[in-house]
């Protein structure tokens, strides 16, 4: 289907007689499907549910905020890269990455275009809304060897077709290698379920359901006798000074209590679990989403689980994905990009002295290092000296011999030769030992 082709199949679907125009074509049209529950569901109505909303927040600011850092190939040696450190001329390299983690976790896909200098160097990253593109296979050619077309309109409606050359795509998680799945359509029942769950209480609250009593006698009553009633009963009852006071009631009145029932109750646990199936839909751990019921909220306990999640999701997931698309499209062949998962570490102080200091002892890190991390200036040539622990040497060698390192070594030598004669002479039993160890 070509470029046009599909454009037109968008914008008449509505208008053809074999398309009925019901709420579900509507909301297809529009993007949102329409789930069982009876909500429709799209990757920007789902923002709607606080723990989608949280999750997609959380994963998208935590991974954009990380340093990525260029290095050249085969080494660790730090590269500059003008192009990520200014890629857009509005955006921050953060604002860009972060709206780039929120298109792949909603949609599945990130779409950014690259923009070339005359020379054909990339100048400038430019993100793609993905409900704006379409991906087809094509045949390839030399000048398409990915066979990859994207059919992409702009700002102004014009439609336009792309290559792998103009457009950085990073797919999610897929089964046909072209694409990712979007996560939010893939589990859009329940997503669907939750936020029907969260319209349905608010529409008890706000229908006024939940009322705390009825007052019922046998007599017919008026508007008015009613709203009199109504008035005497909260004057006699209503408010602290009326607490545990005995109402009395005339004319065959009598008042029955309302209580929530048990099936109610269980649609508030049902709003709970809804929470952690979102929380295992984008893998994120349901206390991140500021669901700490069943675990505990203190200690170490948390703080493996926050392991666990950059470990087994955080990294693999999305980080790992962009790092080596970045080096793939943008970095030139001999730089790599990788992220410096140690940022994590800036909010916790004492965790990232345990780890200057850890590095420093066995000589991995020297204070300039260290400095230069923690955003301060070098202290001078010897800051640039890697130390070694002295009781961390190889076996059978001598950490004090003489290596050029003058006089100390020499001393050092000497008195080691003077402890072997002491020795020598104390095992020959000499009468003149005891008055040289004196001395």
């Amino acid at each position: 289907m070509g470029l046009f082709g599909w454009f037109e199949k968008r914008s008449s679907s509505l208008e053809s007689p074999a398309v009925p125009l019901t709420d579900s074509s509507l909301m297809e049209w529009m993007g949102g499907a329409q789930s069982t529950a009876g909500v429709p569901v799209s990757e920007t109505t789902s923002l709607g549910m606080p723990a989608v909303w949280r999750a997609v927040a959380l994963i998208a600011g935590v991974s954009a905020a990380l340093p990525l850092h260029t290095y050249k190939d085969g080494t660790r040696d730090r590269a500059v890269s003008p192009l990520l450190r200014d890629p857009h001329p509005e955006l921050t390299p953060l604002e860009l990455w972060r709206l780039a983690y929120v298109h792949r976790v909603l949609w599945g896909n990130a779409y950014v275009q690259k923009l070339r200098a005359p020379s054909g160097q990339v100048k400038e990253l430019w993100p793609i809304s993905p409900e704006r593109v379409q991906v087809e296979r094509v045949r390839p050619t030399p000048e398409n060897p990915t066979a990859k077309l994207f059919y992409v309109t702009d700002d102004w409606g014009t439609g336009h077709v792309l290559t792998s050359r103009d457009v950085m795509h990073v797919p999610g998680l897929g089964y046909d290698g072209l694409t990712g799945c979007s996560p939010v359509r893939a589990a859009s029942q329940g997503i669907g379920l939750a936020q029907a769950a969260e319209q349905g209480a608010a529409r008890l609250f706000g229908r006024g359901n939940l009322v705390s009593g009825v007052l019922q006698t046998e007599q017919r009553l008026t508007a008015e006798q009613a709203s009199a009633l109504k008035s005497r009963w909260q004057a006699k009852t209503a408010g602290i000074a009326n607490a545990h006071e005995v109402a009395v009631l005339d004319s065959g009145a009598s008042f029955q209590p309302v209580t929530m029932p048990l099936k109610d109750s269980q649609f508030l646990e049902s709003r709970e679990f809804q929470v952690v199936e979102i929380a295992r839909l984008f893998g994120v751990p349901p206390f991140l989403l500021m669901s700490t019921e069943k675990s505990t909220s203190w200690g170490t306990g948390l703080e493996q689980q926050a392991q666990g999640w950059i470990t087994f999701d955080l990294h693999p997931t999305w980080l790992a994905p962009t790092e080596q698309r970045v080096t793939k499209e943008l970095l030139g062949s001999t730089e790599y990009a990788h992220y410096a998962l140690a940022g994590l570490l800036r909010g916790d102080s004492a965790a990232r002295a345990t780890y200057y200091r850890a590095m420093r002892d066995v000589g991995a890190l020297t204070s300039n290092d260290i400095r230069g991390l923690e955003e301060m200036p070098p202290v001078g040539p010897e800051g640039d000296i890697l130390l070694q622990p002295t009781y961390m040497a190889p076996l059978g060698s001598n950490p004090l011999a003489d290596n050029g390192g003058g006089d100390l070594a020499a001393r050092a030598a000497a008195h080691m030769a003077e402890a072997q004669r002491l020795l020598a002479l104390r095992a020959e039993g000499g009468d003149h030992a005891d008055d040289d160890e004196q001395h």
